[in-house]
């Protein structure tokens, strides 16, 4: 009772009086009554960030379809495909208007109005207080007058937001457009989610980080190329290696070194002296040469992870090797580091690249700025309105039930095995003292067989050496059989405390493919696979080029996007990516903040408040 006490006297600082108590509960009463905000969620997005920012800027075809509803029957076509380009890019746009002669006052006192009409309709989900907090400090008054004017009697309101235009447009009314065109945007969706891969095999991971540090609203549930990364940022030099060798296969060096000021002289030098060739090959074998030892040390000194088979530098023998069982013709026999005696020892030189490599991964300003951002908005999973995001898998055996798998001397299953992980990988990165178990881990989680970011065994070395592609099968866990079955898909929603007949899994990190029929919405709509494969090198797989799942006051639905051509195309002709919309649920009653998670919070608030005007009213605290 005495902290209680103590908690409701700290509440009665912030509402020292019976009035400003009443004065809360009635906004917080009222703002259960507005519509939920509008949720996008989006994964695997492997540092496209031309196509991600576009998709961003168009709020994944929301604004189009706002401005088509709004202005059909006043604009044509054209002209609303130039609106739209002047919200998605408005700086940009401008530009490009001055350098045609255009645009005069008239135009933008006839662009302002129908701007403002796609925001007043977009905020009208909104308490007034939540908007206004949404503008651009310089231009919130203006704007809130603007947002809101009602037509009375004489007009005096009409000619009062009139006055104001005009005085807009004569001072130059730039400014105001490009602020006019980031509130509609940021109005158009009131929550972010990215359900893992932000890096990979596109060319500015580092950009899309930059971008998302800058949105209002937004969490991340990480993938496995992001716990990739994020070890390299601790300091696992198996997960180093791996990052290196990615960004070499796939030619993409600008996010190492220019991103994050990784240089990879001492391993392109090392390699030519070692290997010979064409440059970036040598620096490819050497750097995936030093990879496979520094994994199989990391086998090694975990028997747990049961990842054996993946030994294999030991089971060379000359221009064969032994996986599985079956002796494969290598494509390439020449490992002159490799010392049959002790096949996972790092040479002197291959000691001294990978040590180069993890001071500049340690010593990377920008690149400890961005992981520890994936920290603070991230984690393995999330569970949110009624929905449960994660990246990858739940281990499960064959029968369904969850796998148990053992790590730092306990047994985890469900839930309780991703929160270890979570834990622990938060402790690989922040801890003073790095502990080679918690590093070793992270390396785990990126390529486990039974990791919840991974659940395949990856065949990165039969890929490499191996020509004869029988070799190359990975299998993955029974989970991505058994998520197609409903039952499978609610065992795993109640065991992370979601028994609503309602809830969803969404899910990311296996590519669908759409070409060969496979659909995203799975177990009769309980489970939604959301990588429709952003990265260019994904679009002949899948078919498309991502995926957006929204979940408004209305319902789900899933947004199938085209391949996008370029930013200089959308200025210069007004091309947007195409989307198809799939409607995956329909809610039979519109679905308010009282609804949410947010609601919860806030009837407990009001709770607390009507608790705290009892006793101002019974004497057990003296209001001022």
């Amino acid at each position: 009772m005495d902290e209680q006490k103590k908690y409701y006297a700290l509440l009665s600082e912030k509402y020292p009086t019976m009035r400003s108590l009443s004065r809360e509960i009635i906004n917080l009463t009222a703002i259960l009554n507005l519509p939920k905000g509008t949720e996008h969620f989006m994964s695997d997005i492997h540092g496209e960030y031309e196509a991600f920012c576009h998709i961003l800027n168009n709020c994944s075809g929301v604004v189009r379809e706002k401005v088509d509803m709004l202005l059909g029957g006043t604009l044509s076509a054209e002209e609303r495909g130039e609106l739209c380009t002047l919200i998605y890019y408005p700086k940009e746009k401008l530009r490009l208007l001055r350098k045609s002669g255009e645009p005069d006052r008239a135009w933008y006192e006839q662009t302002i109005n129908n701007m403002l009409e796609v925001a007043r309709f977009l905020s009208s989900k909104y308490t007034r207080s939540k908007v206004r907090k949404a503008m651009p400090e310089d231009y919130a008054y203006i704007l809130d007058e603007l947002l809101h004017a009602q037509r009375d009697e004489d007009d005096n309101q009409v000619r009062y937001h009139k006055q104001i235009l005009d005085t807009i447009t004569e001072l130059g009314a730039e400014d105001f457009v490009i602020s006019l065109a980031e509130l509609i945007k940021r109005l158009a969706v009131d929550r972010l989610h990215i359900v893992g891969d932000i890096f990979d095999r596109g060319d500015s991971a580092e950009k899309i980080i930059d971008l998302l540090m800058r949105r209002h609203s937004l969490d991340i549930e990480w993938g496995n190329h992001d716990i990739l990364w994020m070890g390299a940022a601790s300091g696992s030099e198996a997960c180093i290696a791996n990052v290196v060798r990615n960004c070499v296969k796939y030619r993409n060096l600008r996010t190492l070194e220019s991103g994050y000021g990784v240089s990879l002289r001492a391993l392109t030098l090392f390699a030519r002296q070692t290997y010979g060739g064409e440059p970036m090959d040598a620096a490819l074998k050497a750097i995936a040469v030093i990879q496979f030892k520094l994994e199989g040390q990391a086998i090694l000194r975990h028997p747990e992870y049961g990842m054996d088979d993946r030994l294999l530098l030991g089971k060379i023998n000359g221009s064969t090797v032994e996986s599985e069982g079956v002796t494969y013709q290598l494509n390439d026999s020449f490992f002159p580091t490799v010392n049959p005696d002790g096949p996972y020892e790092l040479t002197e030189g291959e000691r001294e690249v990978i040590d180069g490599l993890r001071d500049s991964f340690l010593n990377s300003a920008v690149l400890r700025s961005h992981i520890t951002f994936l920290y603070e908005k991230g984690g393995m999973y999330r569970c949110c309105n009624g929905n449960l995001l994660y990246h990858g898998c739940v281990p499960l055996r064959d029968d369904g039930s969850f796998d148990e798998v053992e790590h730092f001397g306990k047994k985890y299953s469900g839930k309780a095995y991703f929160d270890m992980a979570d834990s622990r990988a938060r402790r690989a990165f922040f801890s003073r003292h790095k502990n080679q178990d918690e590093l070793d881990f992270m390396w785990y989680l990126w390529c486990g067989r039974r990791s919840p970011l991974c659940g395949r065994n990856i065949k990165t070395f039969e890929r490499t050496f191996i020509s004869d592609k029988s070799a190359w099968h990975e299998e993955q866990n029974p989970y991505y059989r058994l998520y197609h079955e409903r039952a499978t898909c609610e065992n795993i929603l109640a065991e992370f405390g979601l028994n609503s007949p309602y809830a969803h899994i969404v899910n990311g990190h296996t590519p669908v493919r759409t070409v060969r029929g496979e659909l995203p919405i799975r177990a009769d709509g309980k489970l939604l696979v959301i990588d429709g494969g952003f990265c260019r090198d994904y679009h002949d797989t899948t078919g498309i080029a991502g995926y957006t799942l929204i979940f408004n006051s209305h319902g789900l639905r899933l947004k199938a996007h085209q391949p996008f051509e370029s930013v200089e195309a959308a200025l210069r002709a007004n091309r947007d990516i195409r989307s198809h919309s799939e409607i995956v649920e329909t809610e039979r009653y519109r679905v308010m903040v009282d609804d949410t998670d947010a609601g919860e919070r806030i009837r407990g608030q009001i709770a607390d408040l009507f608790r705290l005007l009892q006793m101002y009213k019974s004497g057990e605290l003296e209001p001022k």
